[in-house]
């Protein structure tokens, strides 16, 4: 068999309210929606009717009892005394009996006389008091609680079983022990409880509540209609009807409990269930028993329909039981009851302790302080954490149960310092989507200038009467203006009609000296005023870098033109009249030059030929 609870995560809304009503500190919040523990939970079935979601639900035992009715040679139903408080809407419960064994089911009995058997027994033990105070162990959580939550008081439980383990082991007595029995109830930990007895004479093989016998009188159609009048098989129970409601099992034996006479504290539901169980341990002076239900009443079980009215539930038990009452054959009831005393209808029990480890105040106040509730004041509680004070909440976390996104106050300043964040990026981001627009309008007028420039430098480029053209690393043209384009042929005026500018073409293909231009984007030297042959034409051509061995500009001009040869050749006549000048002016620096050392020369001779004749003429 399955968990006993389990949680839908889809479903989950991570309310808390299954945290806040659970007991046993049995539900845990990870990964985002609320998990059941199930070493630690007592099976009480609270979160189950208080989730509104509807994302905790118990195992369901239909498809078990439909495979014992289909397969087993005879089975028995034992049908908990709440069921007339549950189906209000079966007019008389002959039709009732009838609708269950329409199910499948061959022995329909009623659980009644084993609580008018069981009620004996705490007559018994508490008529032969021996300063020992007990708890009564009619209710499944009850017992699960103490076990596992109050080890301690273990000793204290009755050691009786509940009365639906006391009907199986009166079918198997009467009916045979090959019978297979099926527990119709409103109680969720039954299911489990029942695992406990599997070995004994008491043992029973499926658990069916109230919502799910409903699934199967719609699965197959059953309705008050569709049957006829019906008894429950024996034996028959008096006042063991009352179970359901406080107080039902020592009315049973007629123990009627007065506020100066009685010694047994008869009380119901969660709160008050924890309470008496907290005194009953603490206060000495709480010298009394407790009789116990863990729900408000069986009428109000987990398994029960959603939305039925304590009140008027009760109100329909004590009907039933009053009705039946006038038809019970009290002499038969007797001999019943003198039958079956003799069974053994003692347990026992044993500490499943589960408690966790308690923190350290050190450990506790830290965990406060990193809540942001160091002051004694920020502890109050609001109870939103499904916790009844901020100390337990930081005492749960410690023990691994919760985490701080649970606090409501935490997860609001959390929010708050989030919200705080998010405006603070909210007005950097509108800054700088405003800087952004400023940049846009910014970035539009400077390619509308960058347009109009290349607009005015296209315009000019056409209007000069020598070619240019501006190529990128891989000789493709990048621009070139249309003198270019003319003095390239047909050829290159077709692309240029398609392609204006002839942008993106390759150079190689339209002219044969795009050598030059690889060269100069190569060695980054410019190459001034070369003259090339071109198509029967002298192109002179100079190229130059524009930006180092990515892009480099040519101009060219034919010299065949009129216009360029005209210019060309008062260009070179200039040019020949400079050289020649410079060539003047150089011959006659060296003349004056030489002919000044031949006048030196010349000077020397007569000077040295007349001190010769002085000489002469002396001797």
């Amino acid at each position: 068999m399955g968990q006993l609870i389990l949680t839908d995560k889809e479903k989950c809304n991570l309310s808390y309210t299954c945290v806040r009503v659970c007991p046993a500190k049995a539900i845990k919040i990870a990964d985002k929606y609320a998990q059941i523990l199930p070493d630690r939970c007592i099976g009480c079935g609270h979160c189950v009717t208080m989730c509104a979601q509807e994302a905790i639900a118990y195992r369901s035992d239909i498809e078990v009892v439909t495979e014992l009715i289909n397969n087993s040679a005879r089975v028995a139903a034992i049908c908990d005394p709440a069921i007339s408080g549950e189906f209000t809407d079966v007019a008389d419960y002959r039709k009732f009996v009838a609708m269950i064994r329409e199910i499948g089911f061959d022995i329909v009995t009623e659980m009644s006389f084993a609580v008018d058997l069981v009620a004996y027994k705490y007559k018994d033990l508490v008529e032969s008091f021996q300063g020992k105070h007990y708890i009564t162990t009619k209710c499944p959580p009850v017992v699960s609680y103490i076990e596992k939550q109050e080890p301690e008081l273990v000793e204290n439980l009755a050691p009786i079983v509940p009365p639906y383990i006391a009907m199986a082991k009166i079918i198997h007595k009467r009916y045979g022990d090959d019978v297979k029995i099926v527990y119709i109830t409103a109680c969720t930990a039954a299911k489990d409880e029942k695992r406990q007895f599997y070995h004994t004479d008491g043992h029973i093989d499926g658990a069916l509540t109230f919502k799910e016998l409903r699934q199967l009188f719609a699965q197959r159609s059953i309705t008050e209609k569709t049957v006829e009048f019906s008894e429950f098989d024996p034996p028959l129970g008096r006042k063991g009807g009352l179970f359901p409601i406080s107080h039902g099992l020592f009315q049973a034996v007629d123990i009627n409990q007065g506020l100066l006479e009685g010694d047994i504290i008869i009380t119901e539901g969660r709160t008050n269930f924890l309470q008496s169980i907290k005194e009953f341990k603490y206060e000495s002076e709480l010298n009394q028993h407790l009789d116990l239900f863990y729900c408000k009443g069986c009428i109000q079980g987990p398994g029960t329909s959603v939305g039925g009215k304590k009140f008027t539930r009760r109100s329909q038990v004590i009907k039933y039981v009053n009705k039946r009452m006038k038809a019970i054959d009290a002499y038969q009831w007797r001999l019943d009851i003198e039958e079956f005393k003799s069974l053994d209808l003692s347990r026992s029990f044993k500490s499943k302790d589960i408690r966790l480890p308690v923190p350290t105040k050190e450990e506790v106040d830290n965990v406060l302080a990193d809540m942001g509730k160091s002051k004694a004041e920020d502890q109050l509680g609001c109870g939103a954490c499904g916790y009844p004070s901020c100390r337990e909440f930081a005492i749960a976390h410690l023990q691994g149960l919760t985490d701080y996104e649970q606090c409501y106050s935490f997860s609001v300043r959390k929010l708050r310092s989030y919200v705080n964040k998010v405006n603070a990026s909210n007005e950097k981001y509108r800054k700088t989507q405003e800087a952004l627009v400023k940049s846009e309008e910014k970035a539009r007028q400077e390619e509308s200038l960058a347009r109009e420039a290349a607009e005015t430098t296209t315009a000019m480029l056409n209007k000069l009467r020598a070619g240019v053209v501006i190529v990128d690393h891989n000789l493709n043209v990048m621009e070139a203006n249309q003198r270019f384009v003319e003095m390239l042929g047909d050829d290159a005026r077709e692309i240029a009609e398609v392609v204006p500018g002839l942008r993106g073409a390759e150079l190689k293909s339209l002219v044969s000296f795009h050598k030059v231009f690889a060269a100069v984007l190569q060695s980054g030297q410019d190459v001034v005023e070369r003259d090339l042959d071109y198509g029967g034409s002298i192109f002179n051509v100079s190229v130059f870098t524009i930006k180092r061995n990515q892009v480099v500009g040519g101009i060219i001009r034919d010299l065949i033109t009129p216009e360029v040869r005209k210019e060309e050749v008062i260009k070179r006549a200039r040019d020949v009249i400079k050289e020649n000048l410079e060539t003047v002016q150089q011959i006659a620096f060296l003349l004056g030059e030489s002919a000044s050392k031949t006048e030196k020369t010349l000077n020397s001779i007569i000077e040295a030929q007349q001190l010769g004749e002085k000489d002469g003429s002396g001797n």
